[in-house]
């Protein structure tokens, strides 16, 4: 296992007195969380490529959210993937769902046609290539039909398998507002071109941690769930979470965050059978060699972090 980084000390905190000889209030010096080298920093492309692509992802998430913004609160078509009982409905899609992802597959298809494209909405694959875009034109859709602010649009561009750009616009930003989280590998991470830097209160001996549901390994941190893979991903990236744990994620839930993690300065972790590896790839199951049909149980977070919750999930399981 990797070793653990070490955190820098707080910086001290200032004391002053105003003129009339009351104490000011105490600042909290936040300190940056310590980033080591991301993983996929070298995968074999150029700056110049990766950064085409990027600026084009960046545009189609941004599209994205704003086709999503539009449709907020209105009255929507929305069917489900999956009932098993008359009245029992999971997985809802709606019409900005389909929407999105079929302006965003036409896009592609003129801006980069040799491309593959593996979406939540439809099976077709427009090429056999090293590139594939992983596209989830809405994630967290049931938080979406119902209102509820806590969604994102993800597009995730793999090269052989390795995450290498990151676009997710979300509803909801360490910036309190929405924009589009991005990186490319080996790069930093921007929230809307600025960078973006971790930082943690000292004196917040809890941090916030994302889970499907929480477990008695969990009682370390503070935990919550959004309801939105892609979305806890970047608050993840962004040092709003410390970590996060994903029971049965799909590909276009979190390729786009992985890059986001991983840029900034975060691990991922997968469960393999009852053990637990480091990931900075998407591998193909032995029983089907299409990505699209990848799932697995996923950790990702501060690296200390995402060991300590390694080590606990490893220990109850």
């Amino acid at each position: 296992m990797s070793t653990t980084a070490k955190a820098k000390k707080p910086e001290a905190k200032s004391e002053t007195k105003s003129d009339a000889g009351v104490e000011a209030p105490k600042t909290i010096a936040l300190k940056d969380v310590e980033k080591l080298p991301a993983p996929n920093e070298d995968v074999g492309l150029s700056r110049e490529t990766l950064r085409e692509i990027e600026s084009a992802a960046i545009e189609l998430a941004g599209i994205a959210g704003a086709e999503i913004t539009r449709a907020v609160g209105g009255l929507l078509a929305v069917r489900y993937k999956t009932s098993a009982k008359a009245d029992e409905f999971k997985d809802p899609v709606s019409e900005v769902d389909q929407n999105v992802e079929i302006m965003i597959r036409k896009k592609l298809s003129e801006s980069f046609p040799k491309h593959d494209i593996i979406g939540e909405e439809s099976k077709e694959r427009p090429a056999k290539n090293d590139f594939i875009w992983a596209v989830d034109p809405i994630d967290g859709t049931a938080n979406f039909v119902n209102g509820l602010p806590l969604f994102a649009a993800s597009i995730g561009i793999l090269y052989k398998g390795v995450p290498v750009v990151g676009a997710v616009w979300t509803s909801v930003s360490h910036a309190l507002r929405a924009g589009v989280y991005h990186c490319t590998a080996g790069g930093k991470l921007r929230f809307d071109g600025a960078d973006v830097t971790p930082k943690v209160n000292p004196d917040v001996k809890r941090r916030l941690i994302g889970v499907p549901v929480a477990t008695v390994s969990d009682g370390l941190w503070e935990t919550r769930k959004t309801g939105s893979a892609a979305l806890e991903c970047a608050m993840v990236a962004a040092g709003l979470l410390q970590a996060a744990r994903f029971a049965t994620p799909n590909i276009w839930d979190i390729a786009g965050g992985l890059a986001l993690v991983f840029a900034g300065g975060g691990v991922a972790w997968r469960r393999v059978d009852k053990e637990w590896v480091e990931m900075t790839i998407f591998e193909p199951s032995k029983e089907n060699p299409d990505l699209r049909y990848w799932r697995g149980e996923i950790i990702i977070g501060e690296r200390s972090a995402a060991e300590k919750m390694v080590e606990m999930q490893s220990s109850t399981s």
